[in-house]
């Protein structure tokens, strides 16, 4: 089976995105494992699905697969990743609003940078209301903050990195409150306005950043009282800015990395080919 592809990052969080009309109609979620596994496939954090027909308030819609083959809600610098695609074939326009798993998602083109060879977007995006679900949580004997961004949120204040949070973190993901499973970030306060932060991503693992990661990690720290509005999020891959005004605003970027073509059989013997990027 011949999957064609395109790979993108925002802030190092990598996605490869298949066109709906060329996937396949089944598999999905042994082809995620397969084509996002980074030693026998192409190696993501997640593949997408992304189907440009517009529908009702949506310019298109998009399925993400973890690289577990789990399917979550959202994700922000995913979906970032195919506003981009939308953006580099429809470049008269500059809003695009997208269908998730979490809703629809508006994101507003910044800047837009063609003149490299790989193409480069900063996007506002509208992450919705962040809601706290619980302010002062004990998880794994741990002070926390449950957030939902969308997606599920576990946020550990924290003074430093300098403990085994990834250990933490694939614990606390699969802890058996969390019935659909959960992110799990640290946040550790620079200043008022500034914080830094580390992620295990519920399906994927440890990641350089996450949108809603980030997303769920500012609204903690603000509801916490250590952080306010604008706050930069500063994430193993560079900073992600979040405003609060209130429904949470996301700014960030995505990159286009490569395409090519991936081949998935069934007894999970795989290859790649890939062209130049552009």
């Amino acid at each position: 089976m011949k999957i064609p592809f395109a790979k993108l990052h925002g802030a190092k969080n990598d996605f490869l995105i298949t066109r709906a009309e060329v996937a396949p109609v089944a598999d999905f979620e042994k082809i995620a494992v397969a084509i996002c596994d980074r030693h026998t496939g192409v190696g993501a954090d997640g593949w997408m699905l992304l189907d440009a027909t517009p529908g009702d308030g949506f310019d298109a819609a998009i399925r993400l697969f973890n690289s577990d083959g789990s399917e979550p809600e959202i994700s922000g610098n995913g979906t970032r990743c195919a506003a981009a695609l939308l953006a580099m074939a429809q470049p008269e326009r500059n809003d695009f609003n997208i269908w998730t798993g979490a809703g629809i998602k508006h994101l507003r083109l910044i800047e837009r940078d063609t003149a490299r060879n790989a193409p480069a977007f900063q996007f506002e995006m509208n992450m919705g209301n962040i809601r706290i679900v619980e302010l002062a949580a004990k998880v794994h004997e741990f002070d926390a903050v449950v957030v939902d961004a969308g997606n599920p949120q576990c946020v550990f204040p924290v003074n430093d990195f300098d403990f085994d949070w990834r250990s933490i973190g694939a614990a606390v993901e699969k802890d058996a409150r969390f019935p659909k499973r959960t992110n799990v970030s640290f946040v550790r306060k620079v200043d008022r306005h500034t914080i830094e932060v580390r992620f295990w991503e519920r399906g994927a693992g440890e990641t350089n950043s996450s949108g809603t990661g980030s997303t769920g990690a500012a609204a903690a720290a603000i509801a916490r009282g250590f952080a306010e509005s604008p706050v930069t999020v500063l994430t193993p891959a560079g900073p992600l800015i979040l405003r609060f005004n209130p429904q949470a605003l996301l700014t960030g970027p995505a990159e286009y990395i490569a395409d090519g073509y991936f081949y998935f059989t069934t007894g999970h013997h795989v290859k790649m080919v890939g062209n130049d990027s552009r």
